[in-house]
């Protein structure tokens, strides 16, 4: 979904005020705050309702399904529907995965007796790509917001920034790379130039939440300038994009939309990040596409995150899937995460420790981010005082441990005592998730607030006591306290009394009723004071102490954001090392060389969802840029061929994120390009057919190979007629043995049997087949790799196990026999274009119109019962019985 929303400054904006000139005060109040934010749904505090008018009234009743209303302004009606202020987590979510913008305008103040309107003013604006709501966001995934500039020569920049964690990356590419790489952040939002946003969905199709600003905003002075005054520099050479302007631009821009949206205190981005895509393997979005890494492509189907993700944590789950979209290169960065693995599948007691302290800091990582936006609440604070409880063993154990890796990290934790034993000492373990429902602080913290506290739980007990003072003081046993709104308390004397005291001079007279009098006095109205405003007073004094917290806390968010870090990369080792158990993975071997060597692998998805009883049939796959460098493999379409294809890559994949994969044994020459070709897809937005689609991303692949690239084509040319298609697959292969630049390792699956012919003409191309046996002219399907090519399709054993007609399957046998008949007597070789249409002609010619009865055996038994009647001698009954009979034979 596409939804293009275009920034709109006040003096733009289009007049919300309605053609009426009389308005009422608040609605003169909504239409100027509207006035600022016209592109967002306004939702206005009034009292104890969130509010919104108009044209946003029809799409928020529309949105939530409430009641939509009028209300009178000054003359005339306007659209209204609200919903009850507490209620805003409830609906909130919902405008927002609508697709709507929107604004938070609250109440400023309190309301007066003396004051006919109060000051209001939006708070917040939350989008699709700006929210730190935990109703909004996924725990397991992260909430970029993408911003994208397009420079010179379709040169692009472009960032990604999650507000709810603080990570902030950049980098520059042309618009493959930028395709790319919105395919692996997959942001929530996109923000653009205005005049960038018809390209962009022309060029990427509409996919995301487009938002467009001015274009002045992406100037390198502008944005530059915000870049060096949020993070306190002279210049961006300490995070290696000094000299990337487009980067700079896109990553300003960023800065400033989150401005825009009333986040103007992000002290948790603390650094950007440089993109280096030499560091990583090059997954293109086909490919992340085809081999399912992230999401499955069918309704119930089961994708290779979901199968290796054992994570506890929040923070371990988002870093496992950035992990799964970007696999190392560096042999040493894998290694260490290798080993840790290894570490951990050998030390089981360790890793159950390990797991059980990492479930208790929770998700740490998002909390920190809270603080300086003001949206932490009290229990959240406790929640980072248990986490730093929980780290202080975590570190412990890893510094006792014998693994390098295991015991860097250790030495980088840092639980921060002075912080938790603050929290610890201030705030009550069970605090409210509201801070204005009091009882945030410990007793004995703040003196002032002590005093108010014991007010409130023991003001039955003042009041008893200045009544029993007075009543000793002035004789009257049966002294009353009584409460009303009018005047508070007051001391009762009742008729009984009334003549038989002395009024005492600090008592004033305030009522006189049929059954006494009602007095008060100083001390009274004192302590009357003092408990009523005690609960206001603690919600203030809480409120100040709890800020001070919060600058207190703003001190520690990089060793926070670091401890996130570190528990989430300990936490998704643990993950591999559980998987690894489990599923009976082996540990491969990364070498620096250009060869491929699995023994024994199996998919890591599939062999997951097979029957009880079944068991996946492993293969070896062999490949090197000297003798195997392509596999030339046929067989029938359900054989297996394209599991195959893709349990190699994702072996490949699995070996260099640093866990270990389902083989029995794997020599992993690094990858540093990881291509498919797999499936078929039509794009009929773009106009495009499921061949032009193949050939698209066939072209991708071929522009963009190195010595290091595994590539796997599936099918090629299946989208075009035979001759077309043997053509360019067989061109296709070619190219990628001779291409003279480089010799990418290729897994080609094909059912045109005329490639086999390759191996033949070139050295490094060698055929192999996946196994079938016949058996009564029924086919079985081994799944086993073996060398040779097929000579057979086996496409109508396939289509009568679909459930295809008898008769068709029949007819389709006939032909193909005939067909093949004629070819192996063809003196001439392989038979010309023309000639198979003649056959083809001539086999049409032959009559296809079968009996009804030829469609089952039940139908042919009947048909000959029938056949044999004699009617003639049979009696009534004799015909009932046998049609009794026939009728058992058809059901």
């Amino acid at each position: 979904m596409t939804l293009f929303v275009e920034e709109q400054t006040p003096s733009e904006a289009k007049d919300f005020r309605p053609n009426d000139l009389i308005v009422t005060p608040l609605m003169k109040q909504y239409f100027d705050v509207k006035a600022k934010y016209p592109e967002a749904l306004l939702l206005f505090r009034v009292g104890d309702f969130y509010e919104t008018f108009g044209a946003d009234a029809i799409k928020t009743s529309a949105a939530l399904g409430i009641t939509l209303t009028k209300r009178n302004n000054g003359g005339s009606d306007i659209e209204l529907a609200g919903f009850p202020y507490h209620s805003l987590d409830l609906y909130l979510p919902r405008l927002v995965r609508s697709g709507f913008r929107v604004a938070i305008c609250e109440q400023l103040e309190k309301p007066s007796p003396l004051k006919k309107i109060v000051k209001r003013g939006v708070t917040e604006i939350i989008t699709p790509g700006v929210t730190t709501d935990d109703k909004l966001l996924d725990f397991r995934s992260n909430n970029f917001l993408a911003t994208v500039f397009l420079g010179a020569k379709e040169k692009l920049g472009i960032s990604f920034l999650d507000i709810s964690t603080g990570e902030f990356f950049t980098t520059e590419g042309n618009f493959q790379y930028l395709d790319k790489m919105l395919q692996s952040y997959n942001p929530s939002e996109v923000v653009m130039p205005k005049s960038f946003m018809k390209e962009f969905e022309k060029k990427l199709g509409k996919k995301y939440y487009l938002f467009g600003l001015e274009d002045w905003v992406f100037t390198i002075d502008f944005t530059r300038n915000k870049l060096l005054q949020h993070f306190e520099v002279q210049s961006l050479k300490g995070y290696g994009i000094e000299d990337m302007e487009l980067a700079q631009i896109t990553a300003g821009a960023a800065l400033y939309y989150l401005e825009t949206t009333e986040n103007k205190n992000l002290k948790h981005i603390l650094q950007i990040n440089r993109i280096q895509a030499e560091n990583f393997v090059w997954l293109d979005r086909f490919t992340i596409r085809n081999l399912e890494l992230i999401e499955s492509q069918h309704e119930k189907g089961v994708s290779l995150l979901q199968i290796i993700d054992k994570t506890v944590s929040p923070m371990g789950a988002r870093m496992l899937k950035k992990w799964i979209l970007m696999p190392l290169i560096s042999k040493l960065a894998i290694e260490e995460r290798q080993q840790s693995v290894l570490y951990f599948v050998e030390n089981q007691e360790l890793k159950n420790d390990l797991e059980q302290y990492i479930r208790q800091v929770g998700d740490l990582e998002r909390l920190i981010s809270k603080v300086p936006l003001g949206k932490i609440n009290p229990r959240e604070v406790v929640q980072i005082k248990r986490a730093l409880f929980a780290i202080e063993p975590l570190k412990n154990l890893l510094q006792k441990s014998d693994n390098l890796y295991l015991n860097k990290i250790g030495e980088n934790l840092n639980y921060c005592p002075i912080l938790r034993d603050k929290i610890h000492r201030e705030i009550i373990e069970e605090a409210p998730v509201n801070l204005y429902k009091s009882g945030v602080f410990l007793s004995g913290f703040n003196e002032k607030l002590d005093e108010l506290k014991f007010l409130i739980h023991n003001s039955k007990d003042l009041l008893l006591d200045i009544q029993q003072k007075e009543s000793v003081k002035t004789g009257v046993t049966n002294l009353k306290i009584g409460y009303n709104s009018v005047f508070g308390y007051y001391l009762e004397v009742t008729n009984k009394y009334k003549n038989q005291f002395t009024v005492p001079s600090d008592w004033i007279r305030k009522q006189t009723l049929s059954t006494g009098e009602r007095y008060i006095t100083e001390e009274l109205k004192i302590l009357e004071t003092k408990i009523l405003t005690a609960e206001e007073k603690i919600s203030e004094i809480e409120a100040q102490l709890f800020e001070q917290m919060l600058v207190f806390l703003s001190d520690y968010i990089e060793p926070m954001q670091q401890n996130a870090s570190l528990i989430a990369r300990l936490d998704c080792l643990i993950s591999f090392s559980k998987v690894a158990k489990k599923n009976n993975y082996c540990k491969p071997n990364v070498t620096e060389n250009l060869s491929i060597d699995i023994k024994a692998g199996r998919h890591p998805v599939i062999e997951q969802q097979l029957e009880i009883g079944e068991s996946y049939v492993p293969n070896d796959v062999y490949l090197d840029a000297e003798t195997q460098q392509i596999l030339m493999i046929t067989g029938p379409n359900m054989a297996g061929k394209s599991a195959l294809l893709r349990q190699t890559a994702l072996i490949c994949i699995m070996s260099q994120i640093g866990c270990f994969v389902p083989a029995d044994a794997a020599d992993i020459g690094i990858v540093e390009k990881i291509f498919t070709r797999v499936g078929a897809s039509d794009n009929i937005s773009s106009g495009e057919s499921t061949f032009m689609v193949e050939m698209n991303e066939t072209a991708s692949i071929m522009n963009n190979i190195c010595d290091k690239s595994l590539i796997l084509l599936d099918e090629i040319g299946r989208g075009t007629s035979t001759y077309d298609g043997i053509s360019i697959a067989w061109s296709i292969a070619e190219f990628l043995h001779d291409n003279g630049i480089a010799k990418p390792k290729t897994l080609f699956a094909t059912h045109y049997h005329e490639l086999n012919e390759l191996s033949e003409k070139f050295p490094r191309i060698k055929n192999f087949h996946v196994a079938t046996k016949e058996i009564e002219n029924k086919v079985i399907f081994l799944r086993k790799l073996l060398e040779g090519g097929s000579e057979h399709s086996f496409g109508i054993h396939v289509a009568k196990m679909a459930g295809m007609p008898k008769n068709i399957v029949d007819r389709a046998n006939q032909i193909l026999e005939t067909l093949e008949k004629k070819h192996i007597n063809e003196d001439t070789g392989d038979l010309t274009k023309s000639q198979i249409k003649s056959k083809l002609k001539n086999i049409a010619q032959k009559p296809v119109q079968l009996s009804i009865f030829e469609l089952d055996p039940k139908m042919q038994k009947l048909f000959t019962e029938l056949e044999h009647l004699d009617l003639n001698g049979m009696t009534p009954i004799d015909c009932m019985m046998k049609l009794s009979e026939l009728k058992r034979l058809i059901t």
